[in-house]
């Protein structure tokens, strides 16, 4: 029996399926019409970092991949919001010795001359194990970045929270806060000026707990008009429930109580929306969400895009319901 046709038949629907599941880049008429396109660049990436150092946007993703593929971090950086130039394994294990598998979620700061990149990694499950939430350190954005303190920053649990998903919020009066936390708990706590280690609060306490109603993971930051907006994500981050919250209130601290979801899958895009952060074009004062989606008809848990659109708010300071699209954003300088 001659079986050539069938392995070339075989080889040609393998090649199809798979060019079917791997993330297409932005269409053609998106750039024509000068807006990004969704998802922003090809490949898998998830829980992007989005931040604007001087004239220049940069995306900070996770690669999404299973977890003991999960051993570097990429970046992103643009002008203009639509053409992305990949920096590739700015930061990785080799230059962590402590880290092995599942880096997650970087939060990415400039104090000084230098940048902090706050990652997570090995996925921890209980106290003792190698791992948690660590910084690495370099003098460009792009890195390499190299391993800050030569172990975790925080490597347990306080208030149940599992050190996971990171950000880092730098206040008014100039103090740093990190808020983390995953296992549907949330911490905050004030970092030192140099970064390596903790301020505790008035009471005594180094971690406190502002989990508001729902969270799950995926903690963020930001203000406007006075106001502190906490964001978080909810829903299992492998289906297709994955959404985004939020609350607003008059300290970094809190209380929280949650408003409402700004962020859902919708069945004519995409599914899974979820774990953002938020970029504002401070001279045009434009908001950007950032977040990662699954694409229609893909179930892999690691199928996940990074995306951009516009965020806008109702005239009382709360969040309009975001519109995800295909088109992705225009085109802005800074």
């Amino acid at each position: 029996m001659n079986t050539k046709p069938l392995l070339i038949t075989a080889m040609m629907l393998t090649q199809v399926v798979y060019a079917q599941e791997k993330p297409q880049p932005p269409a053609r008429i998106a750039q024509q019409s000068r807006r990004a396109g969704n998802p922003v660049f090809p490949g898998w990436y998830a829980d992007p970092e989005g931040v604007v150092f001087g004239k220049t946007y940069w995306i900070f993703p996770t690669f999404s991949a299973p977890y003991n593929q999960q051993v570097y971090f990429d970046a992103f950086s643009s002008t203009d919001l639509i053409n992305w130039k990949k920096h590739p394994r700015i930061l990785d294990t080799t230059a962590v010795k402590w880290a092995r598998r599942a880096m997650w979620a970087p939060a990415v700061i400039q104090k000084g001359q230098q940048y902090f990149f706050f990652f997570g990694a090995n996925d921890i499950q209980r106290n003792g194990e190698p791992g948690g939430i660590g910084v690495a350190v370099a003098d460009k954005p792009e890195g390499p970045y190299r391993d800050y303190l030569g172990k975790p920053l925080i490597d347990s649990f306080y208030n149940k929270a599992q050190p996971i998903d990171q950000y880092v919020f730098q206040d008014k009066d100039g103090a740093f806060y990190l808020m983390y936390g995953g296992w549907g708990h949330c911490n905050i706590a004030r970092l030192k000026d140099d970064f390596t280690g903790f301020v505790p609060f008035p009471d005594g306490n180094v971690f406190r707990d502002i989990t508001p109603e729902k969270y799950v993971e995926g903690p963020t930051m930001f203000m406007r008009n006075g106001k502190y907006y906490f964001m978080w994500s909810e829903g299992g981050w492998t289906g297709p429930d994955y959404s985004v919250a939020y609350a607003i209130a008059d300290t970094p601290t809190g209380p929280f109580r949650r408003i409402g979801k700004i962020l859902q899958q919708d069945p004519a895009i995409a599914t899974g929306a979820g774990h953002h952060s938020i970029i504002h074009a401070a001279s045009q004062n434009k908001w950007f969400i950032v977040y990662h989606r699954r694409p229609l008809g893909l179930k892999d848990a690691n199928a996940r895009e990074t995306c951009i659109d516009e965020m806008f708010f109702n005239e009382d300071g709360t969040i309009k319901p975001v519109i995800m699209t295909k088109e992705g954003v225009k085109q802005l300088k800074l």
